[in-house]
């Protein structure tokens, strides 16, 4: 066990006692599920936000949590499913569409994932990986002047961001930018993002040319 570890397992005690305690308590037990998945005991952590939902069927938070579970499970069908039920329940859940468009890009519907983006840019224009993943699927649909704008937006919300800045520089190779390229993609190396090395060769061979 971690130095990091050890107080996060202190935590996930204490959280056990209180919803041991406290059985109904929602809350409880939401939070309990995500002390598990953090910790990547994602049977504990869908135990206990089903249990949750089960106490309140409108826990949006839950239905959000537990479909990035089954996402990352690659149970594909049941996380599309509680995001539906989260947005049946709040329309205007931004990390819902979000996570519907990673569901859709996944599946190969590039299309339908920027529809799905767009709608949480609406909502919440401060949402990085809604402009993060846009940015992806207009790099996939090879809409570059799209992408690139997307990407620097990321950049503009999180300039700390490694990944925001490592995808600015896959945009801008795609448009041709290879020196701003080049640019972003040592910005994103500065920051600890670990890149694509086929990309970085890539790259380096366009600015060769």
């Amino acid at each position: 066990m971690t130095e990091i570890q050890k107080p996060l397992q202190a935590v996930i005690a204490e959280q056990e006692k209180i919803c041991k305690e406290h059985p109904n308590n929602i809350i409880a037990h939401h939070t309990l599920g995500l002390l598990y998945r953090q910790t990547g005991r994602a049977d504990d952590a869908i135990r206990e936000l089903k249990r949750a939902i089960e106490l309140d069927d409108h826990s949006v938070e839950s239905y959000i949590n537990l479909g990035a579970i089954y996402f990352d499970r690659g149970d594909v069908a049941r996380a599309l499913e509680l995001n539906e039920k989260a947005l049946a329940i709040t329309p205007n859940m931004a990390e819902a569409h979000v996570n519907i468009g990673l569901i859709r890009q996944q599946e190969g519907d590039a299309a339908a994932a920027v529809e799905c983006y767009e709608k949480a840019i609406q909502i919440d224009p401060h949402l990085l990986t809604a402009w993060l993943n846009l940015t992806s699927a207009c790099t996939m649909l090879e809409q570059d002047d799209k992408a690139v704008e997307a990407a620097r937006q990321a950049v503009t919300l999180e300039p700390d961001s490694g990944m925001a800045h490592n995808n600015l520089a896959v945009a801008l190779y795609f448009k041709g930018e290879y020196k701003e390229a080049m640019q972003h993609l040592e910005r994103a190396k500065e920051l600890g993002y670990s890149v694509d090395p086929r990309f970085v060769q890539g790259l380096n061979a366009k600015m060769e040319q």
